[in-house]
């Protein structure tokens, strides 16, 4: 059976991979002219996406990416902060959790060794079709159609793949805009560096302005101590930290700064909102390079609304059909167990002559599923913050905070 698979982020690179282990023919294109040119910056993989991972690539690959991931089990429990600073609560002990935040970057070029010859990048795809004879072909501007027995779409949120199948698109933006940067922790102040310490946190402030400050440290919160194994992004404890406000006239102004510029219209924006200064010491203080703006975008949250085309020779995973927000940490985490259920029904038709459209069928039954979970969990995250963007919630928010950090404060003596 010939794969070909559009798109080699993680997900498609993922399935690509375990394609290539188990034997099958496959070829992956991407528009990226190098594996390291990837948006992001750190991905988590629970055990559910490292269960599935193991299926996918050699054990030697998995043993590289525990060397270069950073362990939750190693972190501070998670905080819950105002707009002020102030402690409201702490996240569940994490001391048992198998989970580990890894560099986007580092997992990617991890697969895109596995899969080797068989990634095409600078490849530009046009479209997909069948050709004469029933087959899928994906199309290229300037090139000749490449034909298969199955295509996969893997190529994100504004899929082509997954608009063919639908008909039009298969998300639509969840009404908040994202800004990311990266910041040192030694570049903090050491009374910020103690308020934040080695966890990873969540503020949320009236009118829907949210910080998240992610810990990462692949060298010294290590999920594996194999130090010649290591080939993480991230050399140092640093903050992966997200901005969050609604979509409006003036958020999207915003998207066209960039850099310094951007960085200091954030400080400023979050300023005129009532955040203490320190508060917003890891926006001021972050590499101006790493500083980038992006859209939240959402697909339905319903299983039944997931995949809404009748099962073929031409399927997607992925963000391509169930396009997740960054609030839960699950999206790629989903995108691998994807692949990881593909291979496992497309091994059925070798073994036990299922049809290729029969292993489809049950593939996209279960990628339902799964994409209505972490789609429920990141979106409670994303209403959460809508819901300060209302006179009423913006109210509710400034008068219960008080009341929650005097709470921790009693709890926390």
């Amino acid at each position: 059976m010939r794969v070909v698979v559009v798109g080699g982020g993680i997900g498609g690179l993922a399935l690509a991979a375990g394609l290539r282990r188990r034997g099958f023919e496959v070829a992956v294109f991407d528009r990226d002219t190098d594996v390291a040119a990837t948006g992001g910056y750190h991905i988590t993989l629970d055990e559910r996406a490292q269960s599935a991972l193991r299926k996918l690539v050699a054990p030697e690959t998995m043993r590289r990416l525990l060397a270069s991931g950073s362990a939750l089990r190693l972190r501070d429990r998670d905080a819950f902060w105002d707009r002020r600073g102030r402690l409201l609560g702490r996240g569940p002990d994490l001391s048992g959790d198998a989970g580990i935040d890894v560099d986007r970057i580092t997992l990617r070029m991890l697969l895109a060794e596995e899969v080797g010859d068989d990634l095409h990048l600078g490849r530009t795809v046009s479209g997909v079709d069948q050709g004469e004879d029933g087959a899928p072909r994906v199309l290229f501007p300037d090139a000749v159609p490449v034909p298969a027995d199955l295509v996969v779409g893997a190529d994100g949120t504004h899929s082509l793949v997954a608009q063919h199948l639908a008909g039009g698109r298969t998300n639509s933006p969840a009404g908040i805009i994202g800004f990311s940067g990266r910041t040192l922790r030694a570049d903090l102040s050491p009374g910020e560096r103690r308020r934040l310490g080695r966890r990873s946190a969540l503020a949320i402030g009236p009118r829907g302005a949210a910080l998240y400050v992610g810990f990462l440290d692949p060298v010294g919160n290590a999920a594996l101590d194999a130090p010649e194994l290591r080939m993480s992004v991230t050399t140092g404890p640093t903050y992966i930290w997200g901005a969050m406000f609604p979509e409006s006239p003036a958020t999207d102004s915003l998207r066209a700064l960039r850099e310094g510029e951007l960085r200091a219209a954030l400080s400023r924006r979050f300023r005129e909102q009532g955040w203490a200064g320190h508060t917003l010491e890891v926006i001021a203080r972050a590499d101006p390079h790493s500083v980038a703006a992006y859209r939240f975008n959402a697909a339905s949250t319903r299983a039944a609304e997931l995949a809404p085309w009748p099962a073929g020779r031409i399927t997607a995973l992925g963000d391509a059909v169930h396009a997740t927000p960054p609030t839960a940490g699950m999206g790629a985490g989903a995108a691998i167990r994807d692949a990881a259920a593909l291979l496992e029904h497309l091994g059925d038709v070798e073994d036990s002559g299922t049809t290729t459209a029969e292993a489809v069928r049950d593939f996209e039954a279960g990628m339902r599923r799964r994409g209505s979970e972490v789609l429920g969990l990141a979106m409670r995250t994303v209403r959460l913050i809508l819901a300060t963007d209302t006179t009423l919630g913006a109210a509710a928010t400034a008068a219960t905070t008080p009341v929650l950090a005097a709470a921790a404060r009693l709890r926390h003596r």
